[in-house]
């Protein structure tokens, strides 16, 4: 597949998996959402992370804010993402309970001040993703660009629904794969 019949399957699937996300009958989201937040608080139940980036979910992606009350009920600051210019990496922010966030572009909420941080893990939203690990997200790039900047390198958890799953994405270069696969079946590790 060459670049542009690539760009033109990319984005023909992001439309279908955003259907179908938003398709998904309210009792099955809420029963699939349990299950994301359950194996999410089981995945990070050991770990030791003094800061884990989150994400102000939009456009029906798995709300992973009651995973952050667990996260700040075991000690760790969670910090969400801020958009701090065109083709840059996302900055990340601590984000304290009860503090008023930001509405930003793309309906993301953030903190309008404090120091950029550098988790220890990110909790990222996905359109699409495969067995290897890769996603698909909305074809902005922050989360490649960010990825490719961050070092060290955090531990990197996609967090979606099942009916994202696809035999591949056809990763490009600069597609970084998830350590982790959070869906309601459960967490896969990457296969690569």
């Amino acid at each position: 597949m060459d670049a542009t019949e690539l760009r033109a399957w990319r984005r023909a699937q992001r439309s279908a998996l955003a259907v179908a996300r938003t398709a998904l009958p309210g009792a099955e989201r809420e029963r699939a959402s349990a299950a994301i937040e359950a194996h999410l608080e089981a995945f990070f139940a050991g770990r030791r992370d003094g800061v884990v980036g989150v994400y102000w979910p939009i456009r029906d992606e798995f709300d992973v804010r009651p995973f952050v009350a667990t996260l700040r009920a075991r000690g760790v600051t969670p910090a969400l993402p801020v958009v701090v210019g065109k083709d840059r990496p996302l900055e990340f922010r601590a984000w304290m309970e009860d503090e008023a966030l930001v509405a930003g572009g793309f309906g993301l909420a953030y903190p309008a001040s404090g120091a950029g941080l550098h988790p220890d893990a990110l909790v990222i939203p996905l359109l699409g993703f495969d067995r290897d690990g890769c996603r698909l997200g909305y074809g902005a790039g922050y989360y490649d660009r960010t990825l490719a900047a961050m070092q060290p390198k955090p531990l990197l958890v996609g967090v979606g629904f099942e009916c994202g799953r696809l035999a591949t994405i056809y990763p490009q270069p600069y597609d970084v794969p998830m350590d982790a696969i959070v869906t309601e079946a459960g967490v896969a590790r990457s296969a690569r």
